[in-house]
């Protein structure tokens, strides 16, 4: 929604100012300018990025304009599923934690936190470092260091669509430029019309560095900048797992190992204490009654 409003007013504010200067709304309506600018710009994004990472720009995008960013609900899950797994690997035999892990969709712990088991690469980070600590011969500053490898291997690939349509929106003020030159070359084989004609082709060429820097700062960047923030949040919730799942090896009780993860989410976002306790009781909240 704050993209759309955002935009709204970007739009908003550019043509209002430029009719109140005494602008005539329809010279900025250039279809072919557009077709050249975007054209080029999406061809190149085709061309520098592979299939994979051109899809993932589209969900991307889709998760930015719905603001796809973990709710409390989210990190209660997370937290719940945590506790459960860390409570069984305390009292059960490793049988039972296998049979949560190997086979997660049809595990009672994971089945209380729907969100959790929607996320299937959440689900499998979980599932493969509960693993590692049933084996029991690893050591917690060796699981770190391999969480953090692939951490920053995941945030790289998530970061993918971010980079590639920031290097695309950085191209449009150059291709605006390109789609101007088009126009004046027009203009320049109609040199003999009159100066009414002349002006409105040169105005119609302007018009197309107009479009080129507008894409770039005024859609592009804000766009980019939206993924960041939510793939960012996302990507919270296996740091909340990391650092729990980190304290618990050190030999903190399930309760306070809660706590080094709940204390990595955002002050603002973050579930109350009083939260986390009712959600240790009772899995799930209302899903589970």
């Amino acid at each position: 929604m704050n993209i759309i409003i955002g935009f709204v007013i970007t739009v908003g504010c550019i043509l209002g100012g430029f009719m109140a200067m005494g602008g005539h709304i329809n010279v900025l309506i250039q279809p072919f300018e557009l077709m050249i600018i975007g054209g080029a710009g999406l061809g190149g994004f085709i061309m520098a990025n592979p299939m994979k990472v051109v899809k993932d720009s589209g969900k991307a995008l889709g998760e930015a304009f719905k603001n796809a960013v973990p709710k409390e609900r989210n990190y209660l899950d997370v937290l719940g599923v945590l506790y459960s797994l860390m409570r069984d690997l305390r009292t059960k035999s490793r049988n039972e934690i296998e049979a949560h892990i190997d086979n997660p969709d049809e595990s009672p712990i994971f089945q209380t936190a729907p969100t959790v088991l929607k996320n299937k690469e959440l689900t499998a980070f979980i599932c493969d470092y509960v693993r590692l600590i049933i084996i029991g011969n690893a050591r917690s500053h060796e699981i770190e260091a391999l969480m953090d490898e692939e951490l920053n291997t995941m945030f790289s690939d998530k970061m993918k669509p971010y980079h590639a349509i920031t290097a695309m929106g950085d191209s449009f003020p150059a291709i605006g430029i390109v789609a101007a030159v088009l126009g004046v070359i027009k203009a320049m084989g109609k040199i003999n019309e009159s100066p009414e004609v002349l002006g409105g082709l040169i105005g119609a060429a302007l018009v197309g560095t107009m479009l080129g820097i507008f894409l770039s700062y005024s859609v592009c960047n804000p766009l980019t900048s939206q993924i960041k923030i939510v793939r960012t949040k996302q990507h919270r919730l296996y740091i909340i797992v990391k650092q729990t799942l980190l304290a618990y090896m050190n030999g903190s009780v399930p309760q306070v190992a809660l706590e080094y993860g709940r204390k990595t989410i955002s002050n603002k976002e973050r579930p109350s204490i009083d939260s986390v306790e009712q959600e240790m009781m009772n899995p799930g909240g209302e899903k589970a009654a």
